[in-house]
């Protein structure tokens, strides 16, 4: 298989890498760096609780996103505090 080269690096780098074909022996030696090191399994997948929230589309007035994106990092995590909040005191009409 032809190597096709990006067009941001020079030619003359292009050149002068020489690396072998990957074959299916190359392939079938190579293993996840988390079975050589088990302990960097939590760095790259971390624990995976149950999914405790729903991914929805809601529409919402354009002030009210700009308000809170604002906020900084985190602002959907508050939009959902802050309805949580009106539930408390409200019953949503059905």
């Amino acid at each position: 298989m032809k190597k096709i080269k990006p067009e941001h690096i020079a030619q003359a780098d292009w050149d002068d890498v020489d690396s072998p074909p990957l074959d299916n022996s190359v392939l079938a030696a190579m293993k996840p760096v988390r079975a050589e090191h088990p302990a960097m399994q939590s760095r790259l997948c971390g624990p995976q609780a149950a999914a405790q929230k729903s991914s929805v589309s809601v529409r919402l007035d354009e002030a009210v996103v700009a308000s809170f994106r604002a906020t900084g990092r985190g602002w959907q995590s508050r939009i959902n505090e802050a309805l949580r909040d009106w539930l408390q005191e409200h019953k949503p009409a059905l």
